[in-house]
């Protein structure tokens, strides 16, 4: 097509093909040898914006990009013709004088200082001068456009490193010729609002330089004053914070301290915006004042003898952090300040003694204050204002919550045990004062700030728990988000339960009331989990009361799932701390009524409905065998050393059960055996069980592996072989339990072999779980590949075709067991015979992967097979990387015969010994064959 058929096709062809075709064409257009000559021709004034402004992009993507490709000798022309066509453009279309702007600077940034010395002063002149044929406004606004994208222009530039510091300087020595115009156009009464705006835009391009603070002390002065126009409120806002927030600015510290007082004058229109509902005018002066105080606290708190003007600037930030009205719907203004708080704490902390002692003194009544100025912009609105927010505004408030949770937290560093007992007494106060009752907003935050701290800070030395936790039965829970933060509560302060059992049953009443209430669902089931895993020795008083109760509420089906599998984990905590005989007659009333509906659902024909039903009893049964532990495997408090239980005689509970039931598993997996989401949630009951329980699992061994053998030849599933590696992990070294587990493990290995024979390609998560069954065994029990019926042949040929699969984790999985395969050589007859016939083919697969067929990610594990390759087959290694690197064209048709044979020599050398050399040489060598090596790819590799 021609220039100008494609450009109309880009623009107003309402085919998309059209559309997709013309702009690949442009673009090689755009970087044509030709784009010099047509780019000018397309910027004729006759023709219409869309195509000018194609011409100009077109030259700065030449200037830019191609720059070696101008000879020297056209330089002078090529700036005259763009200076041309700026004056040109000046009053014409906005967006190609940008364009032909952006182009100019990139020559002037390609050119300086050696080929353009004075370029910026050479351009405020070429605009100062005048020229009759435009307007004098219109060649302001042309050279303004011209400086505010110089800088810009040199941030986005592909410069190299050294030019990039070079041009800085230059750049940042040149302000001087701009400033001064800057300040003129500002301070002149007749210049009008749209040239001030974009003066102002074109100070806050450049400030981004690293100039001096003091260089640009009179703009920053010209931008507060302009702070009262509300026409350039905004850019004048950018402006200062731009200037204020470049981290050179810390080193003018008499520049910052002159900066406080314009910002302190700023209080009065702050005052005034917050008291109108002007949201924006605040939030931009309290950028201004956090973008002073969060930048430069640490150098400002150095001028000991200006501690008060930077207090007051202090406290200016605190009336923006306690500015009226509720986040996000009144005010978005309060959580720009958070981190200026921890911030400022920072700093404090970090003087030495003397100095801290003194600030800490002046600060310590501001963090107080703080806290109760968090405190009170956590509070809810009343209920009927929530009501009318959007879900989108309630998601916002939720989040801002966390973070002052988090402020809070921090600020205990500094104020310490005396932050606690002012939350206590302030809860007290409002609790037991009978003259005034107080909003249960107020009583939430409060207990908000104690949960905030509580949760991840000790708590056990403060003296006002007890308080506390005989305050919380006295509150009057009239809402859901009390009732919530009442549970979270609690919950945080499980682990000074567990140290102070008397006061379990302050609050246990409270937790298993909660828990009939769907609304407070989460908060109620994670709180009782809490208190079970943590304070399970002292609660066999409370189990019988506990257990009913969470029986009720399954059976009323009032949490959801995720819910129901924690309330099972908590009655496994509860029941492990219980005599064996109590915990079975709990078992069976817990359990029972999930058995009944599971046998009438083992007898219906499948459908997705009960599918559902049978998958949320096993999960069920899954969670309570996931916590419950009478042998307190789990256990790591010291203090329950002293309550550990009389060891148990007789057969674990858990498998009491699971052999009562086993049968009816069976049955509901003989009818669901298709499906890989039930034999998922079947295997994961003895997964969890087994994981828990560890030898106490012995008696369920033969059946269960007789069961896995059955399921996995009629359909291999994944999640069977996942079951087969937890048993060989758990009891390799139990002669007594191993057999059934060797049979499992070689039939399941045939079968898997025969899979391979079919077509392993649709079924990568069976791949990917036999390779790391195969690893788990050589790992734990290599003499299974002494026996006589595992064909190691096969098994290592399958290791190859998996190191092939497109699927990432399938190919990791693989590189494990050949890892962990080829230090066997030694030991293991069968396996080094296998590797010395077949290492070759091996090889061969690792050098396809390196040289592209594998993903980038995975060069590491490929690496490590090359690392155990020289380690146990050195010598067949150095014949077969010849051979292979032999071929033409492989491992990619890239790397040259020369490259092929440094990287042999690489892996062959004396640093074979050191992984972490092998690591660098493989990604070295991945990359040429790549055709990656030096570009800006590699940089993040």
């Amino acid at each position: 097509p021609s220039l100008f058929q494609a450009l109309h096709q880009l623009y107003y062809d309402p085919n998309i093909e059209n559309k997709n075709l013309a702009q690949k064409w442009l673009m090689q257009a755009q970087v044509s040898p030709q784009a010099w000559h047509f780019s000018w021709l397309l910027l004729n004034m006759d023709k219409v914006p869309e195509i000018q402004y194609f011409g100009a992009s077109a030259l700065h993507i030449k200037i830019s990009r191609y720059w070696n490709d101008i000879p020297a000798d056209q330089y002078e022309t090529l700036k005259s013709q763009l200076f041309t066509h700026i004056t040109r453009f000046a009053s014409g279309s906005k967006i190609v004088l940008t364009r032909l702007c952006v182009a100019l600077a990139s020559l002037a940034l390609s050119m300086m200082p050696e080929a353009w010395p004075c370029a910026v002063a050479d351009m405020v002149r070429m605009f100062q001068a005048e020229d009759s044929n435009v307007d004098g406004r219109a060649r302001c606004l042309a050279l303004l456009e011209l400086l505010t994208v110089l800088p810009e222009e040199f941030q986005t530039s592909r410069l190299p490193q050294y030019r990039k510091g070079q041009v800085r300087s230059v750049l940042a020595q040149e302000c001087g010729s701009v400033f001064p115009l800057l300040e003129q156009l500002l301070q002149q009464q007749d210049s009008p609002g749209f040239i001030k705006q974009k003066v102002l835009k074109c100070f806050s391009s450049w400030v981004q330089l690293e100039i001096p603070l003091m260089d640009c002390e009179n703009l920053i002065q010209a931008a507060f004053t302009s702070l009262q126009d509300p026409e350039l409120f905004d850019t004048a806002v950018e402006a200062v914070v731009n200037a204020i927030s470049q981290p050179d600015a810390q080193r003018y510290v008499n520049t910052l301290l002159k900066l406080i007082p314009p910002v302190l004058g700023l209080q009065e229109q702050l005052r005034q915006a917050v008291q109108s509902g002007d949201m924006e005018t605040s939030h931009g002066i309290c950028r201004i004042a956090v973008a002073l105080g969060e930048n430069h606290s640490r150098a400002l708190l150095d001028q000991v003898e200006h501690w008060q003007s930077f207090l007051a600037l202090v406290n200016m930030i605190m009336f923006c952090t306690g500015i009226p009205g509720h986040y996000p719907v009144n005010e978005t203004t309060s959580s720009l300040t958070l981190t200026f708080w921890y911030t400022l704490q920072d700093d404090i902390l970090s003087f030495e003694p003397d100095k801290q002692a003194v600030y800490q003194q002046v600060y310590r009544p501001v963090y107080f204050q703080l806290v109760d100025v968090l405190l009170h912009k956590a509070q809810f609105p009343s209920d009927e204002e929530y009501g009318f927010w959007s879900s989108d505004e309630k998601e916002q408030f939720r989040i801002y919550r966390v973070d002052i949770s988090d402020t809070l937290m921090y600020v205990y560093e500094m104020l310490g045990a005396e932050l606690l007992s002012s939350l206590y007494d302030k809860l007290g106060r409002l609790l037991t004062n009978t003259e005034q009752p107080s909003t249960w907003q107020h009583t939430e935050a409060l207990l908000y700030g104690f949960q905030s701290i509580a949760e991840t800070i000790d708590v056990n030395y403060s003296d006002v728990v007890p308080g506390l936790i005989g305050l919380i039965p006295r509150i009057s829970i009239s809402n859901v988000q009390l009732a919530d933060t009442v549970m979270f509560t609690i919950g945080a302060l499980s682990e000074w339960l567990a140290d102070h059992p008397v006061m379990i049953n302050n609050v246990l009443p409270l937790v298993l009331q909660a828990l009939g209430n769907p609304e407070l669902s989460i908060s109620s089931v994670s709180t009782l989990k809490k208190i079970c895993r943590e304070c399970k020795y002292d609660l066999p008083p409370y189990a019988a009361n506990i257990v009913a109760v969470s029986q009720e509420v399954l059976m009323k089906q009032i949490h959801k799932t995720s819910q129901c599998m924690w309330l099972m984990q908590a009655l496994g905590f509860l029941l492990s701390a219980l005599q064996v005989e109590e915990i079975l007659k709990n078992l069976h009333s817990l359990i029972t009524p999930y058995i009944q509906q599971l046998e009438k659902l083992a007898d219906e024909t499948p459908n997705p409905s009960n599918k559902l039903a049978i998958i949320h009893i096993l999960g069920l049964l899954s969670n309570l065998f996931t916590t419950l532990d009478i042998s307190h495997h789990d256990d790591d408090h010291e203090s329950t050393e002293v309550k550990k239980l009389p060891v148990q005689q007789g057969p674990n509970p858990v498998v009491v059960v699971l052999q009562q039931v086993f049968q009816l598993i069976q049955k509901v997996l003989s009818k669901w055996l298709n499906d890989a989401q039930v034999v998922e949630s079947v295997c994961a009951i003895f997964e969890k069980s087994v994981k828990t329980l560890l030898d106490d699992f012995a008696p369920m061994v033969p059946q269960l592996c007789e069961m896995l053998g059955q399921m996995y030849s009629t359909i291999p599933q994944a999640s069977a072989i996942d079951l087969t590696r937890q048993l060989v992990h758990i009891f390799a070294h139990e002669p007594a339990h191993f057999p059934p587990i060797k049979a499992l493990f070689l039939l399941v290995t045939s079968v898997t072999l025969t899979l391979f024979q079919q077509g392993p390609r649709d079924h990568p998560d069976i791949v990917d779980s036999f390779m790391q069954l195969l690893a788990q065994a050589l790992k734990r029990k290599p003499d299974l590949f002494l026996c006589s019926n595992l064909d190691v042949k096969a098994v290592f040929q399958c290791g190859v075709l998996s190191l092939k699969f497109p699927e990432a984790p399938t190919v990791k999985a693989s590189c494990g067991f050949f890892t962990e395969l080829l230090p066997r050589c030694g030991e293991i007859a069968p396996v080094g015979q296998v590797v010395h016939e077949n290492g070759k083919v091996l090889l061969q697969a690792v050098l396809e992967g390196v040289g592209g067929q594998a993903s980038r990610s995975l060069m590491d594990h490929f690496a490590e097979i090359l690392f155990a390759l020289n380690k146990h087959c050195f010598s067949y290694l150095s014949i077969w990387i010849k051979e292979a690197m032999q071929q033409d064209g492989f491992p990619s048709a890239r790397v040259s015969p020369e490259q092929k044979e440094t990287f042999s020599q690489q892996i062959l050398s004396r640093e074979r010994v050191n992984k972490r050399r092998v690591k660098e040489m493989v990604k070295e060598f991945t990359l040429l064959c790549r055709g990656l090596h030096g570009t800006e790819y590699t940089a993040d590799y």
